[in-house]
């Protein structure tokens, strides 16, 4: 056995990099610094090491032989999941780009939400380091943080070390909508948090309040939603009087029609607080299972975020007409093809079609595949980059065993290779 300390996490989206790993053969625990994200994810167990077509145990040049075969006769193929690193990422794009596929990651529809609001009216948001070392008020809006990430309070909020701020003990945190599953986001000075509770389809109408609260409007109504007025005023000042506030909220999280214009409401808001004597910004959550990568490495090699279509030669983008669940359903699908390096639970969607997986290694399935490829995890099986979720950061993925599963990356261009 050995242990590897300093590991990097490609599985929480924060940039956690102090795990200690005890690797002992192709076992792994994590002996420091785990959390509810990383912990099994790190721990989970390996059990395929061989390819398979028609649920039958093959060589991987079978493998990749018959999911060529697939793609050439295919019409429209679909590429979903998109869940790997960065060269993995390029893999996807070379194989769309070769087969005329549309390639559409599964965490686009949340996703869809913050790319709408930046495309018409952009925003000003920050990263975790101005986050670690300015913020002093943070306002949460309609996800549990610390749920999303459990660790983000201790390492980017309670940091006893900052630039900018004496006593990080004396930031405050506000959560509005849903309220925080546990005591992280209680200070180490015994400050709790204030939660103004609401359901999550009154979120438009609070913060289109709170707004107009920044502003200085006249708001006549005594309670909004059932949260008093008082309160969300108090919220306001408190942004303004702020040196540095931040603004969170989880595009996933927001799951009502037409949440866009919310998060439109929320950057028009921090762009409204920068014009006055202080300084905001935004900050939306992200960066579980490489949608952060596919975006980015979407963006590099066609100027668009996923959902696009290369059937035409070109990269053509629309973040409503290529949702791979819509055209399964609708039929305008002939082939599926499945990335998913990190998480075994996120599974393709059941269709009838032929299915091409290739997918992190103890992915079961209700229907077996056509073809399924079990290839290593990007900062386990072998070293890579992952975004994390503020997108200004490409973490330095390690190898932690010998496997022998080859890399997302060396699948997908073997696959493209042989088209």
């Amino acid at each position: 056995m050995t242990e590897i300390t300093e590991v990097p996490s490609p599985f929480c989206g924060i940039g956690t990099d102090d795990l200690s790993i005890q690797v002992d053969g192709l076992s792994l625990k994590v002996s420091e610094n785990g959390c509810a994200v990383n912990t099994p994810a790190f721990e989970q167990a390996m059990t395929d090491t061989r390819a398979r077509v028609d649920g039958k145990e093959v060589g991987l040049d079978v493998a990749v032989a018959k999911a060529a075969e697939l793609l050439r006769a295919s019409n429209q193929p679909v590429i979903g999941g998109c869940a790997t690193d960065v060269n993995g990422m390029r893999g996807v794009m070379a194989l769309a780009d070769h087969s005329g596929a549309v390639v559409d990651n599964m965490n686009f529809t949340g996703a869809r939400r913050n790319f709408l609001a930046l495309q018409d009216t952009g925003w000003m948001n920050t990263t975790l380091a101005e986050i670690k070392n300015r913020c002093d008020f943070l306002l949460v809006v309609g996800v549990d943080l610390e749920g999303f990430a459990p660790r983000f309070f201790e390492r980017y909020l309670w940091n006893k070390e900052s630039m900018f701020l004496d006593d990080t003990s004396q930031r405050i945190v506000v959560y509005i909508g849903k309220a925080p599953s546990g005591d992280a986001s209680t200070s180490p000075a015994g400050l709790k948090a204030k939660v103004l509770p609401c359901a999550d389809a009154d979120l438009p109408e609070v913060m289109a309040v709170l707004r107009a609260l920044v502003k200085g409007n006249k708001v006549v109504a005594e309670n909004i939603c059932g949260i008093a007025l008082s309160d969300l005023q108090a919220v306001a000042e408190q942004l303004k009087a702020a040196k540095y506030g931040v603004v969170t909220w989880a595009a996933g999280a927001l799951n009502f029609d037409q949440a866009e214009l919310t998060v439109q409401m929320l950057s028009e808001m921090v762009k409204d607080i920068n014009t006055m004597d202080t300084r905001c910004s935004g900050f939306p959550l992200g960066g579980k299972e490489g949608d952060q990568t596919a975006n980015q490495v979407c963006g590099w090699t066609s100027a668009y975020p996923a959902r696009a279509r290369f059937s035409s030669g070109f990269p053509e983008y629309d973040p409503f007409l290529y949702d791979s669940n819509a055209m399964l359903a609708n039929g305008e699908a002939d082939v599926l093809v499945w990335v998913q390096a990190f998480n075994v639970a996120s599974v393709p969607p059941q269709t009838d079609l032929p299915t091409i997986v290739v997918a992190r290694s103890g992915m079961t399935f209700t229907k077996e595949p056509d073809v399924f490829i079990p290839v290593g995890t990007p900062g386990i099986d072998h070293a890579g980059h992952a975004y994390r979720l503020d997108n200004v950061v490409a973490i330095r993925l390690k190898k932690l065993r010998d496997s022998g599963l080859p890399s997302t990356a060396d699948v997908l261009n073997a696959i493209e290779q042989a088209l």
